[in-house]
């Protein structure tokens, strides 16, 4: 066994080398190279460093992250549970898949990176491209998305990488390259989401070959730059679930809410809106206009409350935003998302009356 402990040297000569050097530069006496210790090498023989020793070795390494910033990437989970309040993660607890024990911290890491990589307000504001256009991109981008049967996450992240990209690179855009950058989009948005993503010609071939592959892997590699390989922002749909469940809501209930959520998305004037309130939103909507029994009654629990982190006073503004949106969809010349839940898959919800109803109308004159 001895002779298959090889050395550094042995094994990377160029990295013993620079060991070497930097070791000269600290002023430390370098001798042979040390053998990696094998299994019967292993014990307690070995000299324990003294203290002065982890002192000097301490001193040759400079830390990555400073202490100030060490303090600003701790997440902070929200506080205990109130009383009356069920723990929603307590029944997941026998499946060690659902990481019952680390979603209070994975949650508090979201809400914390959605404000990290949020979106500027008025991001498309001196461009070529306007909200608008950009709406009829999005609409288009659902239908190929529904067209290719993909996850309903890689349309979300393929909005927030136009919207990312068109915040830093609208100027230099053009109108007639704005839809190569869906395209784009698209393509690198479903591998990352998809088992199965499309090929690039599937993308070529959808545009009506008005880009070649090549200028759909240039644009990809130009966003990519832009945003910094930024694609771990969290979706709306991560949010919206964690609430339904919060809410203990029925099916009905979480498909209105999606398709509220989904007309949002190509909705410009709310694109700077962060994921969280919009689920949050959506999900308070919905809850209203299928309220059944006492109209007086608050949908919007204690639970609710506490694992979105939004009280009712903070989410009025966006949902009289959001019941426009939905009372107008069936007159709106962009009818992608209309369509789209108008089908049995999705409960035929837009064809509701409640989302034509006295209600609505009630919601969006509070606007």
């Amino acid at each position: 066994m001895r002779r298959m402990a090889l050395s550094v040297a042995s094994t990377n000569p160029l990295a013993a080398r620079d060991v070497s050097i930097q070791a000269k530069k600290a002023g430390i006496r370098t001798t042979r190279a040390v053998t990696r210790a094998v299994l019967s090498d292993i014990g307690n023989s070995r000299a324990i460093p003294t203290l002065a020793g982890a002192k000097k070795a301490a001193t040759l390494v400079q830390p990555v992250v400073r202490a100030s910033n060490i303090e600003e990437c701790r997440v902070q989970p929200l506080p205990a549970i109130p009383a009356g309040i069920a723990d929603i993660d307590q029944q997941d607890s026998d499946n060690p898949q659902l990481c019952a024990e680390y979603a209070p911290f994975m949650y508090g890491y979201l809400r914390q990176l959605e404000r990290q990589l949020a979106i500027r307000q008025d991001f498309l504001k001196g461009c070529t491209v306007t909200g608008k256009m950009r709406g009829v991109l999005l609409d288009w981008l659902v239908e190929v998305h529904q067209q290719f049967k993909l996850l309903q996450e890689t349309l979300y992240l393929t909005i927030y990488m136009i919207d990312k990209f068109l915040e830093s690179e609208g100027l230099t855009i053009k109108r007639n390259r704005l839809q190569l950058v869906g395209v784009a989009a698209m393509f690198t948005a479903s591998k990352v989401e998809e088992m199965y993503a499309p090929e690039i010609n599937d993308f070529v071939y959808i545009t009506d070959n008005a880009y070649s592959a090549l200028e759909i892997r240039q644009m990809e590699l130009r966003i990519l730059a832009s945003i910094n390989f930024g694609l771990g922002r969290p979706l709306p749909l991560h949010f919206l679930r964690r609430n339904s469940k919060a809410g203990d809501v029925d099916v009905l209930q979480h498909t209105l809410a999606k398709y509220v959520l989904e007309l949002a998305q190509l909705e410009y004037e709310l694109a700077h809106l962060t994921p969280s309130l919009l689920a949050a939103g959506s999900l308070y909507l919905a809850l209203l206009l299928l309220q059944q029994g006492s109209q007086e009654e608050e949908p919007w629990c204690a639970a609710l409350e506490y694992y979105s982190t939004y009280k009712v006073d903070q989410l009025h503004p966006v949902v009289a935003k959001l019941a426009s949106l939905v009372k107008a969809a069936p007159s709106s010349k962009l009818k992608a998302v209309y369509n789209k839940y108008l089908s049995k898959k999705f409960l035929k919800v837009a064809a509701r009356a409640e989302l034509t109803g006295p209600k609505i109308s009630q919601l969006t004159e509070a606007s």
